[in-house]
């Protein structure tokens, strides 16, 4: 489903990433975890190409596009990648001149050229599935930020992409708000969303990910089943690392 296969990244001399490789296959949730600087957001974020990596070759479905320092993608092979994924965004960045429901919308009728009724009705339809159907015609400004965090992930959902990618998804919120957005990404993972999430919170990563990939310097330092990497860790970096679930 998604392959990342030696993908390098530099800026301004700084090497974020070092050849990283990971695979996802169809439906599994996997969450990228490691201290702050690791790399995990810049992979997250290379995988839509909001990052460009300078090396390496991503594969989502079908698609399938190479880097090379200084060589730059065609429009229409980073359209067939973006156009295969959502992105869930540490602060929501909803449109404040928007509802509900018109930021759902947005991308509908804007990019995928939808009617306005069709897009209003898919809208509602998935404000009804993260539970804020009632909450369509509310201004962002008026909801609290587990909401406005489900709307992201509505609108996020609204083209029907093939990966949710979320960056730090709960991490601006508090621990009561940031339970709503949990249990919405667990019913995604239970009806077998094809997930990527960049996070901080490690009981996130052990409540909704099935799979764990725990990054350090900008390499892969163990990857596998979430349980095995939380419970069984190989590597002592990564026991020392998800201690942190324990002890706090």
């Amino acid at each position: 489903m998604i392959a990342l296969q030696g993908i390098c990244k530099s800026f301004a001399g700084h090497q974020v990433l070092r050849s990283v490789g990971v695979d996802i296959a169809q439906g599994q949730v996997t969450a990228l975890i490691g201290p702050s600087g690791s790399g995990k957001s810049t992979l997250l974020r290379c995988v839509n190409l909001l990052e460009m990596p300078d090396a390496g070759s991503l594969t989502i479905g079908s698609e399938t596009v190479r880097f090379s320092p200084g060589v730059r993608l065609g429009r229409a092979a980073v359209q067939g990648i973006r156009q295969q994924t959502g992105m869930v965004f540490q602060n929501f960045q909803l449109f404040a001149h928007q509802t509900a429901v018109q930021n759902v919308m947005e991308g509908l009728l804007t990019v995928k050229r939808w009617d306005k009724a069709r897009a209003h009705d898919r809208a509602l339809q998935l404000l009804d599935k993260v539970g804020l159907r009632a909450k369509a015609d509310a201004w962002p400004a008026s909801l609290s930020g587990g909401q406005q965090q489900r709307v992201a992930i509505a609108r996020a959902l609204a083209p029907e992409p093939a990966v949710l990618l979320c960056d730090e998804p709960t991490s601006a919120l508090d621990p009561g708000l940031a339970a709503e957005v949990v249990a919405v990404l667990s019913e995604l993972a239970r009806e077998g969303m094809t997930m990527l999430m960049a996070t901080h919170d490690l009981r996130l990563a052990a409540q909704v990910a099935s799979h764990t990939v725990f990054l350090l310097d900008g390499a892969v330092v163990e990857a596998g089943a979430s349980k095995a990497v939380f419970e069984q860790a190989q590597d002592p970096r990564t026991r020392d690392f998800v201690k942190t679930l324990t002890n706090a």
